[in-house]
């Protein structure tokens, strides 16, 4: 969703289909060369694509961006981190591995906890409930943002101005 809404707002057109995946690019945004690529592989194996891009173009694990969900952040949260492991996301897992290395970018998004009595699957690849669903248009264009501030600055500067954003919630706080 948020590389769909990152797409449209860039008018970066039509993919092509090569590398397991739909890419982009290279086009220039925010003064950077970029390749877009949302792998069309199962998810728990999108580091195969990955991994051809990276190989590919020469790219090096520092200068990709993973986007991804995560459980363990309230919904709408977003989290930049320069590195780190899979944290149990098994697509990460992936990546990883197929880069050989925990040093790669990752902006992690929340989509909350999953709820007692749903799985794991059905709760990521789900319909948001109305509460969030409202809320999403909001969440994917603060995402679009922080790729983009990515983009643009350090990861140190981007990463204090993403992390330090507050949690939205679809409750009334008063």
């Amino acid at each position: 969703m948020i590389l769909d809404r990152f797409i449209d707002s860039h008018s970066l057109g039509a993919p092509s289909l090569k590398f397991d995946g739909m890419v982009w690019g290279p086009e220039f945004i925010c003064g950077e060369k970029c390749i877009f690529l949302k792998p069309l592989t199962y998810m728990n194996l999108s580091g195969k694509s990955v991994g051809q891009v990276c190989r590919f173009y020469k790219i090096e694990p520092e200068d990709v961006l993973v986007v991804s969900d995560d459980v363990a952040l309230p919904f709408g949260k977003l989290r930049l981190r320069t590195k780190g492991s899979a944290g149990g996301h098994n697509g990460l897992a992936s990546i990883l591995g197929a880069l050989q290395t925990l040093n790669v970018p990752r902006l992690r998004v929340g989509v909350g906890a999953v709820p007692m009595g749903r799985d794991m699957i059905s709760w990521v690849i789900g319909t948001f409930p109305s509460e969030e669903r409202s809320l999403l248009p909001d969440v994917l264009d603060e995402a679009v943002n922080a790729v983009e501030l990515w983009l643009k600055e350090e990861i140190q500067s981007a990463m204090s101005l993403i992390n330090a954003k507050k949690e939205r919630t679809g409750k009334d706080d008063n």
